[in-house]
């Protein structure tokens, strides 16, 4: 069995919230990517932004900060490459830069209070002095309705031209919201970062996006950044 297309896995789940990529391109460049779809005017109301060292989930307007919204959703630092969709980026950041191992790093974090979809924290670590090894890390809420929260942790090493690895928070028909699947593998068009990004965005249904990142390892502040534009309410 061979891995799906990027392009066809994202047009099958119309919304898919928040996703965490690791690709290794057609030209054999390593990327990194994070995507915000949303639903609600608040959600959408998003940007994500440049700072020092990090990608920062803004409001577009004059919001009061929401951290379930408003986060450091990528960070490097201390040798790693951190990135997310929440503060736990931040966090697993810091962890990492203390000495702690990935699995370490990545373990303790909870799943968003936000019933009755209790979203999944998606977190990816890669090493920037080992180039291509990455962890992926999700705290999930049990589909049976039990508290306690699974914690999973995947080594992603190796990945060939045109791999990746992908996490989102969601699947979805853009009507019914379910978790999503703890990974996927998928296969990418791309030849290098910005067509890593064009895939991405042309994937994403037109009425959820919100902003795309593709970056590449020890190059944050250099990320590619589209924002989805929409009239003025």
């Amino acid at each position: 069995m061979t891995a799906d297309q990027l392009s066809r896995v994202l047009c099958v789940n119309r919304y898919p919230g928040r996703g965490v990529l690791w690709a290794r391109t057609l030209d054999g460049t390593l990327c990194g990517a994070y995507f915000l779809t949303g639903r609600s005017a608040a959600s959408q109301a998003r940007a994500l932004r440049r700072g020092d060292g990090e990608l920062i989930v803004a409001p577009t307007d004059r919001t009061v900060h929401d951290p379930l919204r408003h986060y450091a959703a990528a960070r490097e630092q201390g040798g790693w490459l951190v990135f997310g969709n929440g503060e736990q980026v931040a966090t697993v950041a810091d962890r990492l830069k203390s000495g702690r191992t990935p699995a370490s790093a990545l373990d303790g974090l909870e799943y968003e209070p936000d019933p009755p979809i209790f979203t999944p924290r998606i977190t990816v670590a890669a090493d920037l002095r080992s180039p291509g090894d990455a962890w992926f890390g999700a705290a999930r809420r049990s589909l049976s309705g039990r508290i306690a929260t699974n914690a999973l942790t995947l080594a992603v090493r190796g990945l060939g031209r045109g791999e990746s690895v992908m996490m989102t928070t969601y699947r979805s028909d853009g009507h019914h919201v379910a978790t999503g699947e703890p990974f996927i593998e998928a296969r990418t068009e791309a030849a290098n970062r910005d067509e890593l990004l064009d895939e991405l965005w042309d994937s994403l249904a037109p009425e959820f996006r919100v902003a795309v990142a593709t970056f590449e390892p020890g190059h944050l502040s250099d990320a590619a950044i589209r924002h989805a534009v929409r009239p003025e309410a």
